[in-house]
């Protein structure tokens, strides 16, 4: 019987003041630095 094997996260990340940064999204500050999507293109029929 094969055995279910789950993916190990890497370690996570802390504040400068040892809790846990839960932030996984782009502050306005840094919003200049990150460039938008690119339009997607539509196959026929999509």
């Amino acid at each position: 019987m094969n055995s279910i094997l789950a993916i190990k996260p890497g370690p996570k990340p802390s504040k400068p003041d040892g809790t846990p940064d839960k932030r996984r999204r782009v502050t306005p500050p840094n919003q200049p630095k990150h460039p938008g999507l690119k339009p997607h293109k539509h196959k026929p029929g999509d």
